[in-house]
């Protein structure tokens, strides 16, 4: 009897030499299952935004990212990549990152903003599907040199939702301007702000195959480091949010200033080899 269910990599026979069913490594759906996963934290976290649960609608956003950031890693580490979870992972970041933050942002405050605060949100939606798609159709550009893969172009989508959710940080922090309609209004241009540098053509560093190596006296340090941000995200949990979106803000400008050197360094060395033909 034939399956009612279409196969997890279609365009390929189900059925092989013969009767014999072909099967699939349980590896290559582990990922997706944690694909799944950040779909429903970002749904919920729009179901809790329409109840008035903002904090943990955000932190919902933000685990859908942290899902989001781990599932590509997973799926390299138990060799499971498929062209199916690509494309499902893609779908996902348009829920996660396009259309639940700026329904939670709408739902808290740009809807003081009225027609204008929408405007921002459908912008910003927009905006995070126009890099998915381009961010996918460069991954088939064979003309794109390797050295690229270092920086993604634009700012990437799980990044882009942390940072919509910017204004909403410093809400929590205590930060309160008192002018509900003017505060709305910022942040609804602040986000199409957003949108535009997700779909730019500025260069953010990807730490996809940046080859990054520190000297061994740093390690210790870098640790330390890493514990300090954790406790800090622990014991001040908006705060340490508001100052890592500043400093990604800021690593922009510099990782904008590397891609130009590695460009000219890289246009050098292509020059030196033909002159030496």
């Amino acid at each position: 009897m034939e399956s009612p269910f279409p196969p997890f990599d279609p365009g390929k026979p189900d059925i092989e030499d013969g009767p014999v069913r072909r099967r699939i490594p349980f590896r290559h759906i582990v990922p997706n299952l944690i694909t799944i996963l950040s779909i429903c934290a970002g749904m919920t976290g729009i179901r809790l935004a329409f109840e008035g649960q903002f904090e943990f609608a955000v932190g919902m956003v933000l685990g859908a990212a942290f899902l989001d950031g781990i599932d590509g890693r997973v799926a390299r580490l138990l060799k499971g990549q498929s062209r199916f979870g690509a494309e499902m992972d893609s779908l996902a970041d348009i829920v996660n990152f396009g259309v639940a933050p700026g329904l939670v942002l709408y739902a808290y405050m740009l809807n003081e903003a009225g027609a204008f605060g929408w405007i921002a949100a459908l912008l910003y939606a927009s905006a995070c599907a126009l890099r998915l798609a381009r961010f996918n159709t460069m991954l088939d550009d064979p003309k794109r040199p390797k050295w690229h893969s270092a920086f993604f172009v634009g700012v990437p989508a799980p990044a882009g939702a942390g940072l919509a959710m910017f204004p909403v940080y410093l809400s929590f922090s205590g930060l309160d301007l008192g002018f509900p309609e003017i505060t709305a209004t910022i942040a609804s241009v602040y986000l199409v702000f957003i949108g535009l540098l997700m779909s730019s053509r500025l260069p953010t560093w990807s730490g996809k195959g940046a080859g990054l190596r520190v000297p061994r006296d740093y390690a210790i340090p870098i640790i330390l480091a890493f514990v300090l941000y954790v406790a800090l995200l622990l014991s001040f949990f908006w705060e340490t949010l508001s100052v890592t979106a500043i400093v990604y803000f800021v690593s922009i400008g510099f990782s904008v200033r590397a891609f130009g050197k590695r460009a000219k360094r890289e246009t050098r060395s292509a020059a030196d080899q033909a002159g030496s033909r």
